[in-house]
């Protein structure tokens, strides 16, 4: 009796081994799959900041703010990634609310004084992008720290970009907001639905929901109809959802401080 006892918990343990093998394996190649949508939305910041470069230096502020807004849109759609996986670039790129430069000083100036005298910061974000583009080949994705990044930007669109974010001067955090959401969406359904799916389908159900809501709420004509206590709540459903899907996914909980994984 004692020896088939035995023989059912080993049995059992080599199955668990097995299906969080299997579990890890697919998270991998989710991550993989979501390289070439990283890769795009970071060469289309590029793309809009040369564009920036060109516009700024023959001094057409309206040609200027355009190329801003399209650098924006690709790298807020890239947030799951930046802060936790190159932190340093980040902070050149998107420092705030202390910006001294990247996109936020040169906004200051384009969008606050109305003024294209931008070379040296454009020059820079150029410069910066164009390196972090190209470590974006061979960087390790890992599940974990795409976990992480997704984790925190659900909380920051509830937090710190629901009364007006980082963007205030542009009038663009809406904008910022939806990027960030159709950037959490890709991330979610690319790495991890399907593992989740596997183990726990209401779970999977319920971050699907609220990502679902998260774009419905965002779905204004501008921010002033942004339902901000229904996008705060949903923000942090949505956080406790994808922290609670770490355990059944074999991963470490997510925390709200940006860690390099």
């Amino acid at each position: 009796m004692h020896k088939m006892l035995l023989a059912t918990c080993l049995a059992l343990l080599a199955a668990l081994a097995g299906a969080r093998a299997a579990n890890a394996g697919a998270l991998e190649e989710g991550a993989e799959r979501y390289r070439p949508y990283l890769i795009e939305g970071i060469g289309s910041a590029l793309a809009g900041a040369r564009a920036l470069r060109e516009r700024a230096d023959a001094a057409d502020l309206a040609g200027a703010k355009k190329a801003w807004l399209s650098a924006r849109a690709g790298w807020e759609r890239s947030e799951v990634f930046t802060a936790g996986f190159v932190p340093e670039l980040d902070a050149e790129i998107d420092a705030w609310p202390n910006a001294d430069s990247g996109f936020h000083a040169i906004e200051a100036k384009l969008f606050g004084a109305g003024n294209t005298d931008v070379r040296a910061d454009a020059a820079a974000l150029v410069e910066h992008l164009n390196d972090l583009r190209g470590k974006l080949g061979d960087i390790k994705l890992t599940p974990q720290g795409l976990l992480d990044g997704t984790v925190r930007l659900a909380y920051e669109v509830g937090e710190s970009k629901a009364d007006g974010g980082e963007s205030r001067i542009s009038g663009t955090s809406l904008d910022d907001m939806r990027n960030n959401i159709a950037g959490i969406d890709f991330a979610y359904h690319t790495i991890f639905a399907g593992a989740l799916n596997t183990v726990d389908g209401k779970l999977d159900e319920m971050v699907t929901d609220r990502i679902g809501q998260l774009k419905a709420i965002v779905a204004t004509s501008d921010l002033p109809h942004v339902n901000i206590a229904d996008l705060r709540q949903t923000s942090e459903e949505l956080v406790v959802a994808l922290q609670s899907a770490s355990a059944k996914l074999g991963l470490q909980r997510p925390t709200l401080e940006a860690q390099v994984r």
